[in-house]
């Protein structure tokens, strides 16, 4: 029974699809015969289920050779196919914008003048330092004795000696000086000398040679309005940083911020020159030193497109005094002023004696200061109106003057005593803290 179920559902007709294999007429449970046609039109014939399984059996060997053909075939479609769909779902869910990071961009190219810039900054850079100014303060709950930053600046490496140049209003006040190189190590620093008049100062670290590269020193008699500069600093305590301009005036004249004593010849530049560029250098195309960053025109502390700078043949001067004396050697004439105003009230021009001590040179040469009489009257003393033949019509002229000299030098000092005019020589002699 269970064979003819079997034999039944083997003989059940199906009929032929696109899609389907074709349907064969019914077997005969006795017969051995061919069936009959499967399509009018076509002649085949199917063998009994006794003789596909024997010839099933017999040709096995025979078709070995075309399966493993059709395997290959088959295997070979199903390796394209599965190729075919990764590379698709690759593309498909690839970011297009990841594709331009593969994209080789050209290296930058710059000009001939920005690599210039670029270079000289690079070779100043170690050069430069960072000075930090430090101040003795004691703690109101406390009574603790601390040091706290109250300042700091720029510097330049002067020699191989470990000698630092800067401003003096940069280390004014300070009990402990500390400088930062390029590389950001640091060092405790002594104060070698310094010239309040032209705001000038040398300190010295004791740090290995290979890390001071001193400055080109540069000239600045021949420099020229127009001509490029560059300033390297630390403005707001950031790390170096340059800044570039032209030279838009010179021989421009200031006052020292500790003395008022006029500094003459100093370079004005458009170079950025903020707080924290003081005492950095001011470079010319060339790398080479030409000025010292010392302050600017501003209301509001900020860089206003006015900076000015000590020009360097001063500096060197300066610079070469302290170094060899610790001090600079400047020739005075020993008295004390009146303010400009106070003289222009008068209606005259010149320079007033408030006080002429009687060591010092002018005292000594006998000129006379203003005094009370014996009714408490003020009694005006000398005014100077003229040294050398040179016109003196305010403190500035008589400071610019005596720049000019030389301790030991005698002068001619025309004053203005009372309604007449009289010349006195004078010996000029240094500053008594100077002897």
């Amino acid at each position: 029974m269970a064979a003819y179920s079997l034999l039944s559902t083997l003989s059940s007709p199906f009929s032929r699809s696109p899609n389907r294999n074709p349907k064969l007429p019914p077997l005969s449970l006795t017969s051995t015969s061919k069936p009959s046609f499967l399509f009018p039109t076509r002649k085949l014939s199917l063998p009994s289920l006794h003789s596909l399984i024997f010839n099933q059996s017999k040709n096995s060997s025979n078709n070995n050779s075309s399966n493993s053909c059709i395997v290959s075939l088959a295997f070979d479609s199903f390796f394209i196919l599965c190729t075919s769909l990764a590379l698709s779902f690759s593309l498909f869910v690839t970011d297009v914008g990841a594709a331009s990071a593969f994209v080789v961009t050209p290296p930058r190219k710059l000009q001939s003048d920005e690599l210039a810039t670029v270079r000289l900054f690079q070779e100043n850079t170690p050069s430069v330092v960072y000075i930090t100014n430090l101040a003795v303060r004691q703690d109101a709950f406390t009574l603790d004795v601390l040091e706290v930053p109250q300042g700091s600046g720029s510097g330049f490496v002067w020699d191989t000696d470990g000698h630092i140049v800067t401003n003096y209003h940069v280390i004014r006040g300070a009990s402990d000086l500390k400088v930062t190189f390029a590389d950001q190590t640091t060092y405790d620093a002594k104060v070698v000398g310094f010239d309040q008049d032209k705001d000038v100062a040398v300190l010295r670290v004791d740090a290995p040679k290979d890390k001071l590269r001193p400055i080109p020193i540069g000239v600045s008699a021949d420099l020229l309005v127009g001509q490029k500069v560059y300033a390297i600093g630390n403005p707001f305590g950031l790390d170096h940083t340059l800044t570039t301009g032209v030279i838009s005036g010179l021989r421009r004249e200031i006052s020292s911020a500790a003395t008022g004593r006029p500094i003459q010849d100093v370079i004005q530049t458009d170079a950025a020159i903020n707080p924290g560029n003081s005492g950095g250098p001011l470079l010319d195309s060339s790398g080479n030193l030409i000025g010292i960053n010392t302050a600017i025109y501003s209301p509001s502390g900020a860089n206003s497109g006015v900076g000015f700078s000590i020009p360097v043949d001063t500096v060197s001067g300066i610079v070469d005094q302290l170094v060899k004396f610790g001090k600079v050697t400047r020739p005075i004439l020993g008295i004390k002023f009146a303010p400009d105003q106070s003289v222009e009230q008068l209606g005259v021009s010149g320079v007033l004696v408030l006080d002429a001590p009687a060591n010092g040179p002018a005292g000594k040469a006998g000129l006379r200061p203003t005094k009370r009489d014996a009714y408490g009257r003020l009694v005006l003393g000398d005014i100077i109106t003229s040294v050398n033949g040179k016109k003196v019509t305010n403190g500035s002229d008589l400071y610019r003057i005596l720049d000019q000299c030389k301790v030991g030098d005698k002068v001619t000092v025309e004053v203005l005593r009372g309604d007449h005019k009289e010349k006195i020589p004078v010996i000029l002699e240094p500053t008594p803290d100077e002897t």
